[in-house]
C-alpha cells in the first residue's frame, strides 16, 4: 500500500510517500480501508514534534510512528476474529490524536477507537468532521452557555473555529467572529452575528464586552483579551500561549472572578458520538477548502503550516 512516510521530525520536505506492507492485525483490531484523511493542525505539530512537548508523547529523538495521520473516514476490510462489532464494508471514521497512521491506503484500529459513519454521511464529509469538531467540542462542555449571553470566537475560519461556531450556534445566544474578508459571507452562512475583520481590528481593543471569548487558534492571551472579557467572564484557547501562560492562568484564576479555563479534550468516546449526532441531523457541516492526492501530501502539509487554511484540507486515495 501506499503510505506518507517520516522518520525524523521536520518540516514537509521530510515527508516521502512510499510503497509498505498491508498492516497485519492482531486480537481487537480492525483493517480500514482508507478513503479519505484530513491534513490538521495536529497531524502538523506530529510532523514538526513542535511544541516540544510533543516529543514525551510521540517519542523523544525520533518518532515512534513513521506513518503519519490522526483522522480517516473508510470501510471496514477485515475483522480480527474477535471483534463482532464491526463488519466488512461497514463506513467507519475515527481520530488517534497521537497517530491513527493513517495517511495510506489502509490503517488498522482498535475496534474501540472506531465509530460508525452516520447514514448519507459521505467519506470526505465524515474525515472533515473530526479533529477540529472534536477540540471545538472541548470548549462549548467546559461551560454552561445561557440565552443572551454574548461569544466571541477568535478564529472562527480554522478547522476548529468553524466548527466550534456551529455548536455555539445551536444555544440562543449572539455570535461576534474574527475572520478575514474572503471568507465573511461563509461566517454568516454558519451563524455570526457579527463579524471583525482581523486584518483592520484588533479584537482585543474593542469597547465591546463578552461572557466567553473562545481563541480557536491560539493567537491571543488572556492577558490581551481579559479587556473585552465581562467582570465574570471566561477565556479558552486551543493552544497553550507564549511560554505556556494559558495553561498557568488557568490553574490560578480560581483567585478571581474572571476565568480562565485550559480545554483538555474529551475522550473521543464522548465527542465522535456528539458530532455523529449533529451530521445526523444537519446542525454541523464541517468545511472543505481544499482537496489533495496522496502523492502530493508535502504540499497538503506545507499549506495548512502556512496558516492560511479555511476548514478542512482533505487527502484522497485515487
Amino acid at each position: 500500500m501506499k503510505a506518507a512516510i517520516r522518520k525524523i521530525y521536520g518540516p514537509p520536505s521530510t515527508i516521502a510517500v512510499e510503497e509498505v506492507k498491508t498492516p497485519v492485525l492482531k486480537a481487537g483490531e480492525v483493517l480500514v480501508k482508507v478513503h479519505a484523511t484530513t491534513v490538521n493542525r495536529t497531524d502538523c505539530a506530529n510532523l514538526t514534534g513542535k511544541p516540544f512537548i510533543m516529543h514525551f508523547v510521540l517519542g523523544l529523538f525520533k518518532p515512534s510512528k513513521s506513518i503519519l495521520g490522526t483522522d480517516f473516514a473508510g470501510e471496514v476490510a477485515v475483522v480480527a476474529d474477535d471483534v463482532k462489532t464491526f463488519s466488512k464494508g461497514d463506513g467507519v471514521f475515527g481520530f488517534i490524536d497521537t497517530g491513527a497512521e493513517s495517511q495510506a491506503n489502509y490503517t488498522k484500529v482498535k475496534a474501540d477507537q472506531l465509530f460508525l459513519i452516520p447514514e448519507n454521511v459521505g467519506f470526505k464529509e465524515a474525515a472533515a468532521s473530526l479533529e477540529g469538531a472534536h477540540y471545538a467540542y472541548s470548549f462549548v462542555h467546559k461551560v454552561q452557555i445561557k440565552t443572551g449571553q454574548k461569544v466571541l470566537i477568535n478564529g472562527a475560519t480554522g478547522g476548529i473555529g468553524s466548527a466550534l461556531l456551529q455548536f455555539v450556534r445551536q444555544y440562543d445566544v449572539h455570535i461576534t467572529v474574527t475572520c478575514n474578508d474572503k471568507n465573511r459571507e461563509l461566517m454568516k452562512s454558519l451563524g455570526a452575528d457579527q463579524l471583525i475583520d482581523f486584518n483592520q481590528q484588533d479584537f482585543t481593543e474593542l469597547d465591546e464586552t463578552y461572557d466567553y471569548v473562545f481563541d480557536a487558534v491560539g493567537k491571543s492571551t488572556y492577558g490581551k483579551s481579559k479587556k473585552v472579557l465581562t467582570s465574570d467572564g471566561t477565556y479558552i484557547s486551543s493552544e497553550l500561549g507564549p511560554y505556556a501562560q494559558n495553561v498557568f492562568y488557568a490553574m490560578f484564576s480560581f483567585l478571581f472572578r474572571r476565568k480562565v479555563i485550559f480545554p483538555i479534550p474529551f475522550s473521543t468516546k464522548q465527542t465522535i458520538p456528539f458530532i455523529s449526532k449533529t451530521l445526523a441531523n444537519n446542525t454541523f457541516k464541517p468545511v472543505i477548502e481544499k482537496e489533495y492526492d496522496i502523492t502530493e501530501i508535502s504540499a497538503a502539509y506545507q499549506y495548512v503550516i502556512s496558516g492560511q487554511k479555511t476548514g478542512n484540507v482533505l487527502i484522497t486515495y485515487n
